[in-house]
């Protein structure tokens, strides 16, 4: 891949002294997802993050594509420097939405969070976070990978439904965002080993309880109605239908309709 940190050295030289200061920047890849999962079980890139210009098989959630024309988005995978209890693995996309929310709002880029892994801008999605893990018994190496829009493309750039962008809202530098993500990971490290409180900031970050969700479940024809009460344990979204049924949706069972 021919890997540097430019033009990342600024961002690497901001965060000397923490866990995440190794930054890898490569113009064009299949994945910076895949590129870090191939590293996992080597203990040197713990902390490590790979940053692509351009992904050509960039990857959402159920295997969803990730699309964003080059220049427009930060996009990169970090391997999280400790590993992470395999019970405990549920809670860290929802502590990676967390932290990247927390860094925009430094910038005035006052992001939504939505179950399970976007964050939205004027309800049209900004970003998505999606994690993958090497399992070792009771523990498990994590790379967490963020997709963000930051520069509107000046053509349309034939993404359905059109996202959101930083610049909506107000211009962002990639190099400072992602700097400040980091920094926010280095700062919630600790955060890991209590899911509790990871879910009930997230929870108080989406607005819930009592926030409204359009949910199409796996197999069902129809997507339903429902109020969202909080996070269950595991990740699954604890609903009220309209006909006043709780349920519980777990996350690969289903996804949210905008």
């Amino acid at each position: 891949m021919g890997l540097s940190s430019a033009p990342y050295e600024a961002a690497a030289r901001a965060l000397a002294g923490t866990p995440f200061a190794s930054i890898a920047y490569v113009e064009e890849t299949e994945s910076t997802n895949a590129d870090a999962a191939a590293l996992l079980e080597d203990p040197r890139f713990g902390g490590h993050t790979i940053v692509a210009e351009y992904q050509r098989r960039g990857a959402g959630r159920k295997g969803r594509a990730w699309l964003a024309p080059a220049g427009s988005a930060l996009l990169f995978t970090t391997i999280l420097p400790r590993a992470v209890e395999t019970a405990k693995l549920w809670i860290v996309p929802f502590w990676v939405a967390l932290a990247v929310r927390a860094a925009l709002l430094e910038f005035g880029v006052a992001a939504t969070l939505q179950w399970p892994n976007d964050l939205l801008l004027n309800g049209r999605k900004l970003a998505g976070v999606l994690c993958q893990s090497s399992v070792a018994g009771t523990t498990a190496r994590v790379a967490c990978g963020v997709g963000l829009n930051v520069r509107r493309p000046g053509a349309d750039s034939g993404v359905e439904p059109p996202p959101a962008y930083c610049d909506d809202a107000a211009p962002v530098e990639r190099v400072a965002v992602l700097t400040a993500i980091l920094r926010e990971y280095s700062r919630g490290l600790s955060a890991l080993d209590e899911p509790a409180r990871v879910a009930a900031a997230w929870e108080a970050a989406a607005g819930l309880p009592g926030r409204r969700y359009r949910i199409q479940l796996d197999g069902e024809a129809q997507p339903f109605e429902a109020l969202a009460q909080g996070l269950d344990d595991g990740g699954a979204l604890a609903v009220v239908r309209q006909d006043g049924t709780r349920t519980s949706v777990a996350l690969a069972d289903a996804r949210v309709l905008r």
